[in-house]
């Protein structure tokens, strides 16, 4: 099994990276697969199912369907020509992707929210037509956005029948697909998860082409956290939620040095770096899923926690912590889910805690059995976590649970470097508990905004 460093952390767009990034994508998929077509396209039409209609709205994923379909992608979407290109579509209802010429668009007749009919593949699924100067649909493709910006077609997810994993395991050197095989391969080799994780990346790009793509990764995770950390203001969609990172940082400020500073505020520390991007990503920013959009914050609090706060950490090890973060995170996709619709938030912001208590125990000299034991730990404490945002926005209770799972990742590699990394639960069996429990978890807390905190607090 082989999911890259860049599969785990991609350069993309708030909100949402099964809702506002999947779309995108399957747009642009889409486009491609009508250039490919003999015939020419005269419109498009979209509709939008399950988890994309009932939270889409919310998540901008009418807007994201949009700016697909006019050609964007996520990783180089520049906002002053989204904004443009949308607010030509208003006024026109055309879309003019390049190659394919003038298409007709109107969002209010062309863009369907199905609140009825949930597809068989995904709880995230959408279906994108092309139209012929009649208005008659003479090209369709179904796609499922399966969580952290991954998107297949319905043939793609057929192909994998009942086995949902992905298994490249051929194609690289140490092709782990569990918790126990990594293990297993550390001891044999004597190399750490992130060496072996880096001899993996090896059979796809240079040395140089993943040093640059990780320091690509952590300098927009940090610009990310940067902008977050100044902007003030009300973040959009009607629940008028503060930002509170930029008053929260100045009153640590403040305090920093004090001798009566009480050692738990370092708790403030981690959160308010996790909630400066989260703020940031449901303002629609640019941010890195890690593994998703709506857990952006963990991984990154963690690394700055380290970075600023550890003696003797520094950012020549940033590579150790992204590539075991993202081994860990690669068992979680590829055994369970990160796609909240799917498993609910035990599959984003814990698997994201996972991810950032296994690079972090990596980085503080963890063996492989401590790093597995961390990794477990986060995830453990987890498991059962709803995903119930309330409206569909990515805020309540989104924003403040990045910073809660920081701190349990922390917490995790510290417990786990406690110990000599023998412990009772293995790291598989948590993935699987949260696979299993996701299964059986009511589709009202997965990503629908029809249960939890979604429905008993006031929406307005």
């Amino acid at each position: 099994m082989f999911l890259s460093v860049f599969d785990m952390f991609k350069i993309g767009v708030g909100p949402s990276s099964s809702h506002t990034m999947g779309p995108m994508v399957a747009g642009a998929m889409f486009l491609d697969a009508l250039r490919a077509q003999p015939f020419r396209a005269h419109g498009l039409r979209a509709s939008l199912h399950g988890s994309l209609a009932f939270t889409g709205k919310g998540h901008a994923t009418d807007r994201a369907t949009i700016l697909g379909l006019a050609g964007f992608v996520p990783a180089t979407i520049d906002n002053d020509k989204a904004e443009a290109a949308l607010a030509l579509n208003r006024e026109t209802r055309i879309l003019s992707p390049e190659g394919l010429g003038d298409l007709a668009f109107d969002p209010e007749r062309d863009l369907i929210f199905d609140y009825d009919r949930t597809l068989p593949g995904h709880a995230n699924g959408m279906v994108l037509y092309a139209t012929d100067s009649q208005g008659d649909v003479i090209f369709q493709e179904t796609y499922y956005s399966i969580g952290g910006g991954f998107v297949l077609t319905a043939a793609e997810l057929a192909a994998r029948g009942d086995d949902t994993r992905s298994d490249d395991a051929p194609r690289v050197p140490h092709p782990f697909a569990s918790a126990a095989e990594m293990l297993e391969m550390a001891a044999a080799t004597g190399k750490t998860i992130a060496t072996l994780k880096l001899e993996n990346e090896r059979h796809f790009r240079s040395d140089a082409e993943i040093r640059e793509g990780i320091n690509r990764v952590w300098q927009v995770m940090r610009d990310c956290m940067d902008r977050g950390l100044t902007i003030g203001g009300t973040l959009p969609g009607g629940l008028n939620i503060r930002r509170r990172a930029p008053a929260i940082l100045d009153s640590l400020k403040r305090e920093a040095g004090m001798n009566l500073t009480a050692p738990h505020v370092i708790n403030d520390w981690i959160s308010t770096y996790a909630m400066a991007v989260n703020e940031e990503n449901a303002a629609g920013g640019q941010v890195v899923t890690a593994p998703t959009n709506g857990a952006a914050g963990v991984v990154p609090a963690v690394i700055r926690y380290w970075l600023d706060h550890v003696p003797g950490a520094s950012e020549r090890q940033l590579p150790d912590f992204l590539l075991t973060a993202s081994a860990i995170g690669g068992l979680v996709k590829h055994n369970a889910s990160i796609s909240g619709a799917e498993c609910g938030c035990q599959a984003e912001v814990g698997s994201a805690s996972a991810m950032a208590a296994a690079g972090l125990a990596a980085v503080l000299g963890g063996t492989p059995e401590q790093i597995e034991n961390a990794a477990e730990i986060a995830l453990e404490h987890h498991l059962g976590m709803t995903c119930d945002p309330v409206r569909g926005l990515v805020q309540v209770p989104c924003i403040e649970r990045n910073g809660l799972g920081a701190i349990k990742a922390v917490s995790a590699a510290s417990l786990a470097l406690r110990g000599d990394g023998q412990h009772f639960v293995p790291l598989d069996a948590a993935i699987e508990t949260m696979r299993q429990t996701g299964q059986d978890m009511m589709d009202k807390y997965k990503e629908t905004s029809l249960g939890g905190l979604a429905v008993n607090v006031p929406n307005c």
